[in-house]
């Protein structure tokens, strides 16, 4: 188990991670999700033992290694940018971690060719870093960490130079190879669909700070706040400022929508509500039949979904449908939008109401 209590990293009059308290258990995923600056590296690099935190102190199976240098810490790290030794074989540089803990040579060749098999390396084996591509390069250094039987594996964003298909098996793969281990598995990534695909649990960070922690499909459907919302949605986050009046939400004196049963407790007046791009439609569907006048601004299709951002009483919003879907700019229409997924949020962006799961 990991453990950071109350740590925080400043630089000058720099603060890189305000005061922050985390508990990660053995065989999980966890997630940092984030834009960037947003303070992932910093609070990996705080856990690795790269760096030493200002305050607080970090933990590691209740041992305090709050001031061990990497070193001393059984830790494997992957950056977006490889890492590889350039004058030794693909073989050699998985084999690393292993020779330097003294492992024999069967399980030494074992291990690197069950890693260079997951990770499509096996015909590349004999080669050196820089006879082969960027992506084979990144597995190559995904491979050293797996062989490492790492206690904490930390990976900066590690699948971002790969091409789709491979990042695709690799989402589905790497929780699998680390969770057997027993390790702890930290993850940082900018994208939400990625934080969605790899589940486990994800931590929300904004301009260093955690602003909540959790199952990751939690998180996603019950943001503790608006600041979260905005971090676990891409395309953004739309939202609009109404005032509920008895059984409608209003904006300038106008009906927008009816109040779903989920947020029929908040009370009469001022409140921000929140959806995301793809519970908006062009049509009227079963669970969204009250149209919004809105106005197009852009048009993007791709492939088999279109983006249509919209404006709407001062606010830009996004309309994510499938298929595809092409308006010209400045043009009156109506949207409609499925209420089942409101959230809402008070004067200080705090969730006020939040759906429960339903499909769609």
């Amino acid at each position: 188990m990991l453990e950071l209590r109350n740590v925080s990293k400043r630089v000058g009059k720099d603060i890189h991670i305000h005061p922050t308290s985390l508990t990660l258990q053995r065989g999980t995923l966890n997630v940092l999700l984030g834009p960037t600056l947003s303070g992932k590296t910093s609070l990996m690099r705080l856990m690795a033992g790269l760096d030493r935190p200002t305050e607080g102190e970090i933990l590691f199976d209740g041992a305090d290694v709050t001031g061990a240098p990497v070193q001393k810490r059984n830790v494997a790290m992957v950056y977006q940018q490889f890492i590889n030794y350039p004058l030794l074989t693909v073989y050699e540089n998985i084999a690393s971690p292993m020779r330097i803990s003294g492992a024999d040579a069967a399980t030494i060749d074992r291990e690197v060719r069950k890693a260079a098999e997951i990770l499509k390396l096996t015909p590349y084996l004999e080669r050196t870093p820089l006879n082969l591509s960027g992506g084979q390069q990144q597995r190559t250094a995904l491979a050293r960490a797996i062989v490492k039987k790492a206690s904490l594996v930390l990976l900066d964003e590690p699948l971002a130079n790969l091409d789709y298909k491979l990042r695709e098996e690799l989402r589905d793969e790497l929780p699998k190879i680390f969770a057997e281990s027993g390790a702890i598995f930290v993850y940082a990534t900018t994208e939400p669909s990625e934080a969605l695909l790899l589940g486990g649990n994800t931590a929300t960070l904004s301009e260093g700070r955690i602003t909540q922690f959790g199952r990751t499909i939690d998180v996603y459907r019950r943001p503790a706040d608006l600041l979260t919302a905005r971090t676990f949605a891409d395309p953004p986050l739309n939202v609009a400022s109404v005032v509920r009046r008895g059984g409608q939400f209003m904006v300038g004196g106008k009906v927008l929508v009816d109040v779903p049963a989920h947020l029929s407790a908040i009370p009469d007046g001022p409140v921000t509500i929140g959806f995301q791009p793809h519970h908006l439609f062009p049509a009227a569907t079963a669970h969204a039949t009250q149209p919004i006048a809105v106005q197009t601004a852009i048009s993007e299709i791709a492939g088999s979904e279109s983006f249509i951002h919209i404006d709407f009483d001062g606010e830009r919003w996004v309309m994510l449908a499938r298929g595809v879907h092409e308006f010209d700019p400045g043009l009156s229409m109506q949207v409609y939008l499925d209420t089942r997924h409101l959230m809402a949020f008070d004067g200080q962006g705090r969730a006020i109401g939040a759906p429960a799961p339903v499909e769609g």
